[in-house]
């Protein structure tokens, strides 16, 4: 698939118009990057017109449906169930949140889509969208404020 020419990976089970948590595909509709996170132990801070926050080893983000701060940043040790957004692949060395199922919240419709870094062999995401690191880096210097994606 192509973003302006930029290849990008989505979801391992492809475009989903009823999304799902957990279900492993890329939500259908237009998302809106909202803020980026990246790691400043690996990459240099992003140039872009989105706030910008450097990560650590405790942030994550909460995917337990039932919960209250579900989709949405927190910090590890955490009670409930929480993808760690410091991993040891390169993946979310640099990533956008986007804006889906954040305002408001539904419990079980998705959580964590990311525009984040693709992986070497390009494998599909668990949901999200992936892009090369010059890629994602070239299109969050040139997001325009209100800019979005369109997926499906």
């Amino acid at each position: 698939m192509a973003a302006r020419g930029w290849r990008v990976v989505l979801g391992a089970r492809g475009v989903a118009r009823v999304p799902r948590e957990g279900d492993r595909a890329t939500p259908a509709g237009w998302l809106r990057p909202v803020a980026v996170l990246f790691r400043a132990d690996r990459v240099v801070r992003p140039r872009c017109s989105l706030p910008v926050r450097a990560i650590g080893p405790e942030d994550g983000w909460c995917d337990a449906p039932g919960h209250p701060l579900y989709n949405r940043f927190v910090h590890h040790p955490f009670a409930a169930s929480a993808e760690r957004l410091w991993r040891e692949d390169h993946a979310y060395d640099l990533l956008a949140v986007l804006d889906f199922n954040l305002h408001p919240r539904a419990s079980g419709r998705g959580s964590a889509i990311f525009l984040h870094l693709m992986h070497d062999d390009a494998r599909p995401t668990a949901g999200c969208i992936a892009m090369r690191p010059a890629a994602l880096r070239r299109f969050l210097e040139h997001l325009a404020p209100g800019a979005g994606i369109v997926v499906g």
